[in-house]
């Protein structure tokens, strides 16, 4: 522990100096759905942003140093997981240092990045994994070590993981399949009895959130009268390429009633797709996720409907579940996959949207 807390002191010092110079020149924050705590950019040539917070519940903080690393935080659901985090580990008086990659095309650097933090006698740690594999090493040395390892999130390859001997102590997530479902069936309801063309605007290759996604949402298409599924294609979570994928798909399908797309990123790409065909109000466009930006577009009248995870739940649960698992001792059971704890998810639309 003593290595991790040199570490930790050097990192709140070079937080506050951040903190003072970005006062000096940048625009207030936009207000997000859940109240954020500091997000601390990384300087230039690191790969990451990170945060680190140390509770001080009661003035009383607890020996215990705790290591999330997420996807991304450009994408704004997981910085909001991270507000979460930071935010419960103030209130239990923890320290917790949350660490994300530049991009989801970093796979082996956050992979690096858990082997570093497994090395450096954290107590516990959190993944939210860029795919099902790429952190199944990283994983696997936390539990040789004894480190509970909990994932948020993103499903392990279980397989993958049971043949390399790591295990996790919880599996925080979103039932993703029925999020799917429920965006397809929204854009189903929306058609009618009259039917018509939809298609789906896919994620990364090897996501298994974005996959379980497609799946609901393929399934609930496929099973309804009159529905045409013409089309599924990937746009890789990314907004300009969703733009590009969604033109394609309505140059030759200019009849296209709706798009289910597997986040809001892309969606608001493909919202800008229809706009440009002059499809506005005949082609209905519903993401996931539940970004600010999908919201100011729902209330707008652009996009339909978005179906929102809670990542604020999605993180504070994992923190908890990391936290009492280091207090207890246990980090699971070697070739036995924990029971998902999965955090409900909710459709909004113009009409339930504040």
């Amino acid at each position: 522990m003593k290595k991790v807390k040199t570490m930790v002191a050097l990192t709140v010092v070079i937080i506050l100096c951040a903190t003072m110079l970005m006062a000096c020149g940048q625009p207030a924050q936009q207000e997000t759905n859940t109240e954020p705590t500091q997000t601390i950019e990384a300087s230039a040539g690191a790969s990451e942003s990170a945060a680190q917070s140390t509770g001080t519940a009661d003035g009383n903080a607890e020996d215990v140093s705790l290591y999330f690393i997420l996807k991304t935080f450009s994408n704004p659901f997981h910085v909001a997981i991270a507000d979460a985090i930071k935010a419960e580990a103030e209130a239990q008086g923890v320290t917790v240092f949350v660490d994300a990659m530049n991009s989801e095309d970093e796979a082996t650097p956050q992979l690096d990045k858990l082997m570093t933090a497994v090395n450096s006698d954290y107590d516990g740690v959190g993944v939210g994994p860029i795919s099902a594999t790429n952190l199944v090493e990283g994983i696997a040395a936390a539990s040789e070590k004894g480190i509970p390892v909990v994932d948020l999130d993103e499903p392990i390859d279980e397989a993958g993981l049971e043949a390399s001997g790591g295990y996790l102590a919880a599996f925080i997530t979103t039932d993703n399949k029925d999020v799917g479902k429920k965006g397809a069936q929204y854009i189903i309801d929306q058609i009618g009895a009259d039917g018509g063309k939809v298609a789906i605007i896919e994620g990364k290759a090897g996501s298994a959130a974005g996959e379980d996604r497609k799946a609901g949402a393929t399934e609930a298409f496929e099973s309804a009268e009159g529905i045409e599924l013409v089309d599924s294609q990937p746009a890789d979570w990314d907004r300009n390429r969703a733009l590009d994928v969604a033109t394609n798909i309505l140059s030759q399908n200019p009849d296209l009633k709706g798009f289910y797309c597997c986040n809001d990123t892309m969606a608001l790409g493909v919202q800008e797709a229809v706009e440009n065909s002059g499809l506005e109000g005949k082609c209905i466009v519903v993401g996931t996720d539940g970004l600010d930006e999908a919201y100011d577009s729902i209330r707008a009248g652009k996009m339909a409907a978005t179906v929102a995870q809670d990542p604020a739940m999605i993180g504070k649960t994992a923190f908890e579940k990391l936290l009492q698992s280091v207090r207890d001792g246990n980090a699971g059971t070697k070739g036995q996959a924990p029971e998902p704890t999965y955090i409900d998810s909710i459709l909004y639309t113009k009409d339930n949207l504040k």
